[in-house]
């Protein structure tokens, strides 16, 4: 359990690129951090060679332990722990926040910090009142072979007057514990509490569908695909539909993308607010991040299935449901389906292929 100077053991169940980076920061900062994971490679580098960390800041080597997921007896006989954070892909939630379930103390909690919108299926597996939602907003990591973990840019995000994480309750109440996952994530980038989790939520998941699946269904980095015309409408077309659904849900959705929800949504039909959208596009191509892949890029370059029914897959099961009709994210799902059992290869004609099969 955690020491009287306020550091906690953390359990990390994952230790792909956002695992592997949280979870080395916090051993960097004196947390007792334990990876399970099932990348025998990665975890025999990490208890070998410890795991290093690199991104807008001096890179450094951390030390924390790893266990294979077969070693869970092993790790059954250890001290448990204050919290677990669940950092695997979300189709994967509901095994990974079960297996944590018997490591983690009763006073303890898990934090979800996934990409599409885990929250529910977490709940389902340990209970609601035992979840944190953690949402990460622009910031862009990976794995750089075994025991490597990287991040994208030169700057922390905070530097430049955003907020990365927004950690929220289930129920939308303020508490004490979501206070010091902040305070525990403060030394990686800037963070906040927030009473609106599922509007946080989903203005990132309309960030990820408008960008993930594009770079998943070519292998172009997002400023090769920031700079064509039709990748820019393809990426616009979905931010439009993805905003019009979570509105159309009742959800508070925030600001995304450097534009409001409303704005993405009008995109669709006013020719001179798409035009706005698309000229900021285009001048800020590969800023911050350069020719980045985010994950569904890096799932589809390492034959890995991707997200794609848990992201765009997701905004189109919710859109049938609030009867909003979202033709561009429903041809973009066909595609990375097709990606995905390999009969469609990854190619920058897809996005030509997508947009003419929604009508445009």
């Amino acid at each position: 359990m955690s020491s009287g100077n306020g550091k906690k053991r953390i359990l990390v169940v994952g230790a792909g690129a956002v695992g592997s980076y949280i979870g080395g920061w916090l051993a960097h900062t004196g947390h007792d951090v334990v990876f399970a994971d099932s990348w025998a490679e990665q975890v025999d580098t990490i208890n070998a060679d410890g795991l290093r960390v690199e991104g807008p800041h001096e890179p450094v080597v951390s030390h924390p332990r790893a266990f294979h997921l077969h070693q869970s007896q092993a790790l059954a006989l250890e001290p448990q722990f204050d919290l677990a954070f669940i950092a695997v892909k979300a189709y994967d939630t509901p095994w990974a926040a079960k297996f944590a379930e018997r490591f983690v103390s009763d006073e303890g909690y898990f934090v979800s910090s996934q990409n599409c919108m885990p929250d529910l299926d977490m709940a389902d597996a340990v209970g609601a009142e035992r979840c944190v939602g953690l949402i990460m907003s622009s910031i862009a990591v990976r794995v750089g072979g075994p025991g490597v973990a990287q991040r994208a840019g030169t700057q922390r995000r905070r530097d430049l007057g955003h907020i990365v994480f927004r950690a929220g309750e289930h129920d939308g109440a303020p508490s004490k514990r979501i206070e010091e996952l902040i305070e525990i994530l403060e030394p990686i980038d800037g963070g906040k509490t927030t009473t609106n989790l599922y509007g946080e939520r989903w203005a990132k998941l309309c960030q990820n569908s408008m960008g993930n699946p594009v770079v998943g269904a070519t292998l172009c980095g997002t400023a090769t695909i920031a700079s064509s015309t039709r990748g820019r409408e393809l990426q616009i077309r979905l931010a439009s539909e993805s905003a019009q659904v979570g509105l159309a849900l009742g959800l508070d959705v925030v600001d995304f993308g450097g534009a409001s929800p409303k704005k993405w949504v009008a995109a669709a039909t006013d020719g001179e607010v798409y035009e706005e959208l698309d000229n900021k596009m285009a001048e800020s191509a590969g800023a911050g991040t350069g020719d980045w892949h985010p994950s569904m890029g890096q799932d589809v370059a390492n034959g890995r299935p991707s997200e794609i029914d848990f992201m765009n897959g997701h905004v189109l099961k919710m859109g049938r449901s609030a009867g909003v009709e979202t033709p561009v994210t429903a041809s973009i799902v066909d595609a990375m389906r097709r990606v995905d059992r390999g009969e469609l290869v990854p190619n920058e004609r897809n996005i030509e292929l997508i947009l003419s099969n929604a009508g445009f």
